[in-house]
């Protein structure tokens, strides 16, 4: 019997020996920091609309920004891995998460010095999310530019 083989039958024996994860109370844990998160963005866009006299459209940049330095401080604490641990794909909402990624490399490397342990922990996770956005973003852009002509 080879390894391969080996590792498939032992995986068999031992999958009714595994317990079943709870795949709802995961979602409705999912959905609640997520929407949470959420509630903290609208609340937010709310204050720069009111307090600062932005628009609609101009409140996104700020928001934003300030969502991003909420999930780097909470990391560099410590909390917001507490939040991802419960919240698990909540957590990942695409501003704080893609932050708490960032700041979480940032701290891990930061012993090996600025250059060679930060930035160049920062931008291998960053680079791959700039480049593959950037790329859909013209992909989808041409799609776009080639309804606009055909219509």
């Amino acid at each position: 019997m080879s390894s391969k083989e080996q590792q498939q039958a032992y995986a068999e024996k031992i999958k009714p020996l595994q317990p079943k994860p709870p795949y709802f109370i995961n979602c409705l844990k999912a959905f609640l920091v997520g929407g949470f998160i959420c509630i903290i963005g609208e609340a937010l866009q709310k204050f720069y609309m009111t307090y600062f006299n932005f628009n609609e459209q101009t409140a996104g940049n700020p928001t934003a920004a300030t969502l991003i330095l909420i999930a780097a401080l909470l990391t560099g604490i410590g909390v917001y891995d507490k939040i991802g641990q419960f919240g698990g794909a909540g957590s990942a909402v695409p501003v704080t998460g893609f932050a708490n990624a960032i700041t979480s490399a940032a701290l891990e490397h930061k012993s090996e010095g600025i250059v060679l342990g930060i930035a160049t922990n920062l931008f291998k996770l960053a680079g791959a999310v700039i480049v593959f956005g950037a790329v859909s973003a013209y992909i989808f852009g041409m799609i776009r530019y080639a309804f606009k002509i055909l219509m």
